[in-house]
């Protein structure tokens, strides 16, 4: 199956730190696919901006370093196709806080495309970036910018950042990225949702037991320590990634698909959820292995009540959820990398078959990574003679298999960058919506550091510490295995 491209218009994308991890390994591999399979305009420009000392020729050594490293699957951009998107590179030195660089980007960028700026770079330069595009003149009605996380440490930051952005920018022209809204897995949750009458009668606390979702890396912080000690998991990945993927499952259907109507049915589910209890959270930190140092090792003293693993418990006050609870949880040194939202439904309120069949849940399992698809366990009768034995099996539809091998599934950033181009906000957050995912995590940030306890030790490679499994076995129930 060949996926259908439709081109966008002709842009000016200004990439800020575009030296940064960011844009070498996450958003010139992006562009360079959306070059390689015509989606691109061929008057497309990429300017890199950053505060290094570098000709244009230099930058675009290091962008090819970066793709030769990153762009290495099947269906990967040929030889020549990458020297081709590289001619479309330009550099400028460029300081965020002074007066250097400006005047040159302003010279370099053209009046009338599409006009957007990529903040690859650090919370704190997005106000003087902003202000700068504005002193400049280099603000045009086509103009866009890119915002990435960590949009703020907390409420009064992230309020601080919106109102530091709207000084210069309208709302309409604001993107908060977040990349899991990106993945194509989510995306057609949407679709499974909404397009299809199977599931959305079902899509209530009266057929749904309880909702998982997983996010689980094998990593640790590694080169992050110093960042990870002062955000931990719950800034880090609970606030926006997993908030969001609750949020897409909690909502409820938009009138139409419209960003506003989207963003505002997600801002529904934040206010509507409970208060977090201290005995609905655990925290814990990996500890050292045989070849792999500890959390405490890669933070430091400044990490000691940090956490690299949380799962709570959320309860969701509205009439569609009310008694279904979500669980959730995250963590870095787990056993596999694995993101995926399990739906358990209820069992059925009598059996036919008798007290002593075999039974086991209905679940609807949606994979976010690695192995994008959906699964759906039901239960059918086993094959042969010998009277009605039940065995659970699975619907399986993995996208590779579904849909072709030879599909080539964008990664998240190729989609949310065209989705600026083409000035589409249905992926992007708004700003009350930060500020409202905030309002609910605040007070339990705040409680870590009152507590006397300090994040429960687990060791690497393992499914998370014991207490978290002892939040759902209180409800009685359990975590889906990590696998």
């Amino acid at each position: 199956m060949v996926a259908r491209v439709i081109p966008v218009d002709p842009f000016d994308l200004v990439v800020f730190g575009a030296t940064g991890d960011l844009a070498l390994r996450k958003i010139m591999p992006a562009l360079c696919c959306r070059f390689a399979d015509g989606q691109m305009p061929t008057d497309a420009r990429v300017i890199g901006a950053a505060r290094g000392e570098m000709t244009t020729g230099a930058y675009r050594a290091e962008v090819a370093q970066a793709l030769d490293a990153v762009l290495t699957g099947p269906d990967t951009p040929s030889a020549q196709t990458r020297r081709d998107f590289l001619d479309r590179l330009d550099y400028i030195t460029l300081d965020a806080r002074g007066e250097e660089g400006w005047p040159a980007l302003r010279d370099t960028l053209r009046p009338d495309p599409v006009r957007s700026f990529y903040f690859a770079v650090a919370p704190s330069l997005f106000g003087a970036l902003a202000e700068r595009l504005d002193r400049w003149s280099l603000i045009t009605p086509q103009t866009r910018i890119v915002a990435e996380k960590p949009f703020g440490h907390d409420q009064a930051s992230a309020r601080a950042l919106n109102a530091a952005l709207a000084q210069h920018f309208t709302e309409a022209q604001i993107y908060r990225i977040d990349h899991y809204l990106g993945k194509e897995t989510v995306q057609n949750l949407m679709a499974v949702r909404f397009a299809n009458i199977l599931f959305e009668p079902l899509w209530n606390a009266r057929f749904i037991d309880h909702v998982q979702i997983t996010v689980a890396e094998t990593v640790g912080v590694g080169g992050r320590g110093d960042y990870y000690a002062q955000t931990g998991a719950m800034r880090d990945m609970v606030q926006n990634h997993l908030m969001q993927l609750l949020c897409l499952i909690a909502m409820e259907p938009p009138h139409r698909f419209d960003p506003d109507a989207m963003r505002d049915e997600k801002l529904k589910v934040i206010r509507a959820l409970d208060p977090l209890a201290p005995g609905d959270i655990v925290r814990g930190q990996y500890s050292g292995g045989r070849d792999t140092p500890s959390f405490a090792d890669e933070t430091g003293e400044a990490g000691e009540n940090t956490e690299s693993y949380v799962a709570l418990r959320a309860g969701i006050a509205n009439w569609r959820w009310k008694g279904t609870p979500f669980y959730l949880r995250t963590g870095k040194r787990l056993s596999r990398r694995v993101s995926e939202i399990a739906v358990t439904f209820r069992d059925p309120p009598h059996s036919i078959f008798g007290e002593g069949a075999p039974w086991r849940e209905n679940v609807l399992v949606i994979r976010l990574q690695p192995d994008e698809g959906m699964d759906l366990r039901v239960m059918i009768k086993e094959p042969g003679p010998g009277g009605m034995r039940l065995k659970d099996v699975a619907l399986d539809m993995s996208f590779a298999e579904a849909l072709g091998d030879d599909l080539h599934i964008p990664d998240a950033y190729e989609r949310l960058i065209m989705d600026v181009i083409r000035g589409n906000q249905t992926l992007f957050m708004r700003s009350d919506e930060v500020e409202a995912a905030w309002a609910w995590v605040d007070p339990v940030i705040a409680g870590f550091g009152r507590l006397e306890d300090a994040p429960v030790a687990y060791a690497p490679g393992s499914d998370g510490p014991d207490q978290a499994t002892e939040l759902l076995r209180r409800d009685g129930r359990q975590w889906r295995e990590i696998r």
